[in-house]
């Protein structure tokens, strides 16, 4: 596993971006794949997006694509996501994670992963 610590996150009006950040600690990241989830309330947690160990593949939800961006730096343990032309829909606690066992493709399911940073909120408001 990795340790992951998130920061970004807060409340801003719809139309603003916000950028979330990762840091990670442990000798493995740069061989997992990596995703951001978010749980609104009420909702189950689901996929946003996620990006391949090398950080040469990344995936989006259908709800997000085109205005949401991750990013990795392995030399500098991190993952973000920028997000753009935020939406009240956008509302939810985003959650940072690491692939389970070192696998470095995308997955779009939480049970493939087994590191989570501790979850920071995001809030737009209309």
């Amino acid at each position: 596993q990795v340790q992951l610590v998130q920061s970004g996150g807060g409340l801003v009006q719809a139309g603003d971006s916000l950028r979330l950040s990762c840091a990670a600690s442990g000798s493995t990241f740069s061989s997992r794949a990596m995703g951001w989830f978010r749980q609104a309330p009420g909702k189950e947690r689901e996929f946003v997006s996620g990006i391949s160990a090398g950080g040469s593949t990344t995936r989006y939800a259908e709800s997000v694509a085109g205005r949401f961006t991750i990013s990795r730096d392995n030399a500098k343990k991190t993952v973000s996501l920028q997000m753009n032309s935020l939406t009240p829909e956008d509302t939810a606690v985003y959650y940072c994670a690491g692939r389970r066992n070192t696998f470095r493709t995308i997955s779009g399911s939480i049970s493939e992963y087994n590191s989570w940073g501790q979850g920071t909120q995001v809030t737009v408001s209309s």
